[in-house]
C-alpha cells in the first residue's frame, strides 16, 4: 500500500511549480482529498515556516485522471506581516482540474471558544472494519487501508432530531507519521474528504445517487496528529437540484476541535440506462 507520506510528496520542477507522482487507485477518477491535500502541499512549499496554514477554499473543476500526473502552478497572491496567501491550479494535459486558495496566518492572542464535541462511543468500544470479512475486496478497503476509519452507528450516538442527515466516523491514520505539524495538516486536508459527502444519503439509503465533490473548504483551528483518533461530526442540513451541502466538524479524543470543513456535491438521483431496443431486436 502506498503511505501518505508518499501521495503527499511533490516534486519541484521549477520556482513554484510541482508535480504530483502516479500512484496505484481502484478509482475512476482521482480522490479529491488527494489534489486538494497535494495542492496545499505545494502551497506550503511557498511560505515562510512563522506562517500556519487557516483555511482553504477549493473548486473542483474537472475529474482528474489518476493514471497520469498532476503538475500544480503556484501564485504568490499577497505576502503581508501576519497573512499570506496562495492560489494554486492544479493541472493535467493543460486543463486546470482543481484551483484553491490557501491563507496562512502568524500565531496571535485573542478570544477562544469552541462547541462541544458530541458524546459517541470511543473508537476501541467500535470493530476495526478490516476484522470484518463484508469488508473486504470493497473500494473502502481497497483505497484506504492504511486509514482506520468506524463509523458510530447511528443508535449508539446523541443526535439532534431537527437534523436529519447526521454521520459520526472516528478516524485516524494507522502508522506513526514524522512529527512535521504540515504533513499532519495536508494528511487532514485529505482525509476531509472522506465520507463527508455520503452524509447526505443518510435520509435516503434506497436511493441511487452520482456523487462528486464540487467545492471545498475548511478551517484549521488547532493543533492535532492525523496519526491519532480524531472524531469527524458531519451533517448535511440541505439538498435540491441536483447537489448537497455537507458541513464536519472534527475534534481529537479529548473533545477540542481541530478543524472544521463544508463542502457542495454533486447529488444527483442516479438515471437507470435506456433500452432502446424492442422485443423483435430492431432499435426504436
Amino acid at each position: 500500500m502506498i503511505g501518505i507520506e508518499e501521495i503527499l510528496e511533490l516534486e519541484t520542477l521549477e520556482k513554484d511549480i510541482f508535480r504530483g507522482a502516479v500512484h496505484p487507485t481502484v478509482m475512476q477518477r482521482t480522490f479529491g482529498g488527494q489534489v486538494a491535500g497535494q495542492s496545499l502541499v505545494s502551497a506550503v512549499s511557498t511560505v515562510d515556516e512563522r506562517f500556519h496554514v487557516h483555511s482553504l477554499h477549493g473548486y473542483f473543476l474537472r475529474p482528474g485522471n489518476p493514471k497520469i500526473p498532476t503538475v500544480y502552478l503556484v501564485d504568490r497572491i499577497r505576502d503581508g506581516r501576519s497573512f499570506c496567501t496562495r492560489r494554486v491550479n492544479a493541472v493535467q494535459d493543460g486543463k486546470t482540474i482543481f484551483s484553491m486558495s490557501a491563507s496562512f496566518h502568524v500565531e496571535d492572542q485573542g478570544i477562544e471558544h469552541q462547541d462541544r464535541m458530541p458524546k459517541v462511543p470511543m473508537p476501541e468500544e467500535l470493530p476495526d472494519p478490516l476484522t470484518n470479512p463484508d469488508f473486504a475486496g470493497t473500494p473502502l478497503h481497497e483505497e484506504w487501508r492504511n486509514w482506520d476509519l468506524r463509523i458510530v452507528p447511528a443508535d449508539v450516538a446523541t443526535s439532534a432530531p431537527d437534523m436529519p442527515a447526521q454521520q459520526r466516523v472516528w478516524i485516524r491514520y494507522r502508522n506513526t507519521l514524522p512529527d512535521r505539524p504540515l504533513l499532519h495538516i495536508c494528511t487532514l486536508a485529505y482525509l476531509s474528504d472522506m465520507t463527508l459527502l455520503n452524509t447526505s444519503n443518510v435520509p435516503h439509503k434506497d436511493v441511487k445517487t452520482q456523487n462528486a465533490s464540487l467545492d471545498h473548504a475548511m478551517w484549521f483551528l488547532r493543533p492535532f496528529r492525523a496519526d491519532e483518533w480524531l472524531m469527524y461530526d458531519q451533517t448535511s442540513p440541505s439538498a435540491g437540484f441536483g447537489r448537497a451541502l455537507t458541513q464536519g466538524r472534527i475534534y481529537d479524543r479529548s473533545g477540542n476541535m481541530v478543524a472544521a470543513v463544508v463542502q457542495e456535491g454533486l447529488s444527483r438521483i442516479e438515471r437507470e440506462p435506456v433500452d432502446h431496443e424492442d422485443k423483435t431486436g430492431t432499435h426504436a
